[in-house]
């Protein structure tokens, strides 16, 4: 009895934890945004979440050059607004990473008017 009692005190307890972690993430954009990107698979955003704290860890601590993080948002992007962490994470820690080089401008010719 005494077990059944503590049991179903417990109870409440434990899902409204459980529903404040799981809670919408409508006003928690990184959230969203990893769910977005896992399909909501918590294995995936359990990884990407591991990996955002190691990326923005690194880039507190050493301070790459902008051009560096620049380029590994701009490899890292999913689509406009989402950004895989692993992949940033991987690249902002890569040391044989250069920069790229600036386009080459385009000439553009007119076509010639042709006399008649």
């Amino acid at each position: 009895m005494k077990w059944a009692l503590a049991a179903l005190l417990a109870a409440p307890a434990s899902t409204g934890t459980a529903a404040a972690r799981f809670a919408a993430p409508i006003y928690d954009p990184v959230a969203l945004n990893i769910g977005l990107n896992c399909k909501w698979q918590q294995r995936c955003i359990a990884m990407q979440q591991k990996a955002m704290k190691r990326a923005t860890g690194f880039v507190r601590k050493k301070q790459p050059a902008a051009w560096r993080i620049h380029q590994c948002n701009r490899n890292a992007a999913r689509g406009r607004y989402r950004v895989d962490w692993i992949g940033f994470d991987n690249c902002i820690r890569n040391a044989a990473l250069r920069p790229t080089p600036l386009p080459r401008p385009t000439i553009r010719y007119r076509p010639h008017l042709s006399r008649r």
